[in-house]
């Protein structure tokens, strides 16, 4: 079952809580900038209307000053302007100032009033304003309330709350729902887990086929899984193949050296029997050998060895080698190099490869059959074709066939029997190279088995 601190540590959830932090910051800093900018303009707005109306006054009669004074305090409607005239030692004679600011000398410059200015019946409000002197020695005092300037701020921030509510709330519920089809889909996979994680290695995660990142992490896995399931798959035929190709050489052997040690002495075929039991432990080893052969080249670390290989060299070496064979055997041996191609490979790997290929087609053709051994140039890189006419792989042994141990029934008939480990070793070359291995029929009849050196290929 999901538990909401689940949720809040999925990716989706820590995304948009990153996602909503960055627009809470970005956000407070935009209206902020907005606030300061506003606020600029409206006192310079302030500070003009201010300007204005103490030129106009100090610019008038004395007499004529307490008339103006009372015709601009009714002109404000809205009771914003404070006007104010007191005379030198301070005594109040006009306006609705009744005391002068403590925080605004008299030299004509417009300030900001922080404890706000005191009129009649009316709350101390911030203001900006001026104090100046009369040419005989008055004091006019003349401020604006800034009031408008705190509104427009209240309303930006009431706006940034708002906008702030109604985003991140949302975004909140938006990623807590968009993180539970994620969060049910590694339980999905969790519970896929569990049987794996016991052994049952034909179990896949499940994929939705929406694609996502979920999906490729699934497929990927699911890769893993299939080349586990298919190594322990070998591992197990290699260990049941062992048990069974091993059995009747150990018995042989045991029989052969109890035979000694019952007779001692008096056997009169020790010579022999001695070479025969020499030969069975050879047997062994060389099946050994050709295991720890093969574990040699799945070990990815062989490629540091890399170098270009001239392909066409590398196969008249092959062709020089077993020509003789192929003659003794009454078989047309034919080599068909018509463009030289250069291979990203290890030379001796390679020669073993084909060696390998090589010696088979020649083991499985009868007197007077061909083997062919070509190399060409296609689209995407080299070929090399292994051409024979004996009888052929069947198709459906052709992916068997390349399993360490696989003998089919045909195999057993023939007098010099290998151990099935000679394509398993081609087969670990081409991977250790990158290269592919394909299995088919030959045109004429008979086998043919390509080595596709189509993604390492560069031409001379």
């Amino acid at each position: 079952m999901l538990r909401l601190s689940d949720h809040w540590r999925s990716a989706t959830a820590r995304l948009i809580f990153i996602y909503g932090a960055f627009f809470v910051v970005w956000s407070s800093l935009l209206i902020g900038l907005v606030y300061w900018e506003t606020s600029r303009y409206l006192a310079h707005v302030v500070d003009e209307i201010v300007e204005q109306r103490a030129h106009y006054l100090t610019s008038i009669e004395r007499e004529r000053l307490p008339q103006a004074l009372e015709a601009t305090g009714a002109l404000d409607l809205r009771g914003v302007m404070s006007l104010g005239l007191f005379a030198a030692d301070g005594t109040y004679l006009e306006g609705n100032i009744e005391k002068i600011p403590r925080d605004l000398p008299a030299d004509g410059r417009i300030r900001e009033l922080p404890l706000g200015l005191q009129r009649a019946g009316r709350d101390p409000q911030r203001a900006r304003g001026l104090a100046t002197r009369l040419p005989n020695g008055e004091l006019l005092v003349i401020a604006r309330d800034t009031s408008v300037i705190d509104q427009v701020g209240a309303i930006l921030r009431h706006a940034l709350f708002w906008g702030l509510t109604l985003t991140v709330i949302p975004g909140l519920i938006g990623g807590l729902l968009l993180s539970r089809r994620p969060l049910r889909r590694v339980r999905e996979i969790e519970a896929a887990v569990a049987p794996i994680a016991r052994g049952d290695l034909g179990r896949r995660l499940p994929v939705s086929g929406r694609g996502d990142e979920v999906d490729l992490l699934a497929g990927i896995v699911n890769r893993m899984l299939g080349e586990i399931e298919r190594l322990i798959g070998e591992v197990k035929g290699v260990c049941d193949s062992i048990a069974h190709d091993l059995r009747t050489p150990l018995t042989r052997l045991r029989t052969q050296l109890h035979r000694l040690q019952q007779k001692g002495d008096q056997c009169a075929d020790r010579g022999p029997l001695l070479e025969r039991c020499v030969a069975d432990v050879d047997a062994l080893l060389d099946r050994f050998r050709a295991l720890l052969r093969i574990s040699e080249l799945e070990d990815l670390r062989r490629r540091a060895g890399f170098d270009s290989v001239d392909l066409g060299e590398t196969l008249r070496q092959v062709h020089e080698l077993y020509a003789p064979l192929a003659e003794d055997q009454g078989i047309a041996f034919r080599l068909e190099t018509p463009a030289k191609a250069s291979v990203h490979a290890d030379p001796n790997l390679l020669f073993e490869a084909f060696s390998n290929l090589v010696a088979n087609a020649i083991k499985f053709t009868p007197g007077g059959g061909k083997v062919c051994l070509r190399a060409s140039l296609e689209a995407r890189g080299a070929r090399v074709d292994i051409l024979d006419s004996g009888p052929g792989i069947p198709s459906g042994e052709r992916d068997i066939v390349l399993q360490r141990f696989y003998r089919s029934e045909r195999d057993r008939e023939l007098p010099e029997q290998g151990y099935g480990l000679g394509l398993s070793i081609v087969s670990a070359i081409v991977r250790l190279h990158g290269f592919q291995l394909q299995i088919g029929d030959n045109e004429g009849g008979g086998a043919r088995i390509s080595v596709c050196c189509w993604r390492q290929a560069l031409p001379s």
